[in-house]
């Protein structure tokens, strides 16, 4: 397999890493879309969202994602979570990761 999430999860490839734990890492994305734009993934490979086997990983994910927002003081602002599934929704790293994008003004709908 030759996902370039788990290389980055594995530290095979160099990336600017804003949260770790055990089963989450959470990382600056390399094209930002936004002045903040912080991917989060888990460590266990799922291609997409419609994997999810762990109820707690979800919830666990969110947790990171408000310490994150709390950390980079971005929170009282406003920021977004996004989500991609399959082609379709705009995914095109399939391994799962949600974007946390920040430090401007986001606008409705996204695209």
């Amino acid at each position: 397999m030759s996902c370039i999430f788990c290389r980055i999860a594995k530290k095979e490839l160099p990336s600017k890493i804003v949260y770790e734990d055990d089963s989450v890492l959470a990382f600056e994305d390399i094209a930002p879309q936004a002045p903040i734009h912080i991917l989060v993934i888990p460590k266990k490979h799922y291609s997409t969202v419609l994997e999810i086997d762990d109820k707690t990983l979800i919830g666990h994910i969110f947790t990171v994602i408000n310490e994150i927002a709390q950390q980079k003081r971005f929170s009282e602002k406003g920021f977004r979570v996004v989500v991609n599934c399959n082609s379709d929704g705009g995914q095109t790293v399939y391994h799962l990761h949600f974007h946390i994008l920040a430090g401007r003004r986001m606008f409705w709908p996204p695209g």
